[in-house]
């Protein structure tokens, strides 16, 4: 028994590694989106497109993972993820040479589906090293983690992507030959560099979990899982809720920095000391030489560190108070934190925004271990479903992005609150059937 309980603690570790890394990637990828608007005069929503190459992904690959994980076994599928993550990695290293849009979006879809199939090889992983009961709280705690990861990519995003002002493609085509290579050389290093270090890491990574020993947690899953599956009415509406969670979770972390632009954050933060401050220390380098992105940019890391902290708290308060019960609590905070920003300006609407990160932290743990419970070998083919409805986040963003062209970012934040107000529904609907069970 001793001897199995250390098995899991070692396998909770490594795959509380993936978390971090996933977490980290995912974010960082979200700094180049105010470089790509600027370098390919983007609209928002065109902007938009790229959350719908890294999540749509996941609408396609998730079940071909999780039938895939059915056969092979969570192990040989995390390392299988692991090595599709590094090629898509690669990849931004000739969509930034020939500065191609299309490119980019391709090096976004094969990344993400390198990270699709960790997340539906994870997330039940981690759920059935242990207790039931404990999945939720387990879950919170890897991606507490993963939130850390998220927390210190903006800042590396803002330090080496943001970092230097971004030309317009009418300054570029009135540069002389010599100055237009010199700098879209440079741009193409600022991409370059980062992914290349982080493809080393992922293909190091990958041959530790080959040689690594971890227990087999999955027996042959039932014949007809999928038609059963669909059937279950707790893990469809737990599906849509991953959905909408997802989809304004990216909606807000992707267009933070262009919404404190749009509101002149930029001079705010500038003229207050201890703003300046902050900023100066996260960059690590005087705000003169930042450019207004960069600058803005350091701040999305308290977006992202919220949610860190909210998950190391909500792996205690999900153990003590019931999963569902905490999950509508925290999407009313998110409600209420949105309806302040939209009613305010400057510092207060900056940090109530950033403070929805705080609590979007617990949701997808949360929705996702009170959708696998009483499914046993299922569950891979459930997480499949499950990440399937991460494509959330290629769907909302865009949307958002259109609402914000069409109307700003305060009337945009009504899409945000009805997304907060269903998961808030959820959770209500599963605390009834907690107290009837």
């Amino acid at each position: 028994m001793n001897q199995t309980k250390h098995n899991y603690r070692t396998a909770f570790i490594f795959l509380t590694s993936l978390f971090f890394l996933w977490g980290f990637i995912t974010v960082l990828v979200d700094s180049l989106i105010p470089r790509i608007r600027d370098l390919f005069t983007l609209t928002y929503f065109q902007a938009g497109l790229v959350q719908f190459a890294f999540f749509g992904a996941y609408f396609i690959l998730s079940i071909p993972a999780g039938f895939l994980l059915s056969k092979i076994g969570y192990k040989r599928g995390i390392v299988a993820g692991l090595i599709i993550m590094a090629i898509g990695c690669f990849l931004f290293y000739p969509a930034a040479s020939f500065r191609e849009f299309n490119v980019f979006l391709l090096a976004y879809f094969v990344l993400a589906g390198g990270i699709t199939v960790l997340q539906v090889a994870a997330n039940p992983y981690v759920a059935v090293l242990g207790s039931e009961s404990g999945a939720a709280s387990r879950l919170n705690l890897s991606q507490a983690f993963n939130s850390l990861g998220t927390s210190i990519a903006p800042i590396l995003g803002a330090s080496f992507i943001l970092s230097d002002r971004v030309r317009s493609s009418d300054e570029i085509s009135e540069m002389t030959t010599a100055a237009r290579e010199a700098y879209l050389i440079s741009e193409a290093t600022a991409v370059q560099t980062p992914f290349m270090v982080i493809a080393s890491f992922i293909i190091l990574l990958a041959l530790v979990f080959v040689f690594v020993k971890l227990p087999t947690m999955l027996s042959s899953a039932p014949k007809g899982g999928y038609s059963s599956l669909l059937r279950n009415k707790s893990l469809l509406l737990g599906a849509l809720g991953i959905f909408i969670y997802v989809g304004a979770e990216v909606a807000i972390g992707s267009y933070l920095v262009n919404y404190f632009y749009d509101m002149g954050l930029t001079a705010v933060v500038k003229q207050n000391e201890v703003l300046a401050a902050i900023a100066s220390t996260l960059l690590g380098q005087d705000l003169s030489v930042v450019s207004d992105y960069g600058i803005l940019g350091a701040f999305v890391t308290f977006y992202w560190s919220g949610a860190m902290i909210g998950r190391f708290v909500g792996s205690y308060l999900t153990k003590v108070i019931r999963p569902s019960v905490v999950l509508s609590y925290f999407a009313t905070g998110a409600v209420l934190m949105i309806v302040i920003s939209s009613q305010s300006l400057g510092i207060v609407s900056m940090i109530s925004i950033l403070a929805v990160g705080l609590f979007n932290s617990i949701m997808f743990p949360t929705i996702f271990s009170l959708s696998l419970e009483g499914l046993d070998d299922l569950k891979p083919q459930a997480s499949g479903i499950l990440c399937t409805m991460i494509v959330g986040g290629a769907i909302i963003p865009p949307l958002y992005g259109y609402m914000t062209d069409l109307f700003g970012f305060k009337m945009a934040f009504l899409l945000l609150i009805v997304c907060y107000g269903y998961i808030i529904w959820y959770g209500y609907q599963r605390s009834k059937k907690s107290l009837l069970a």
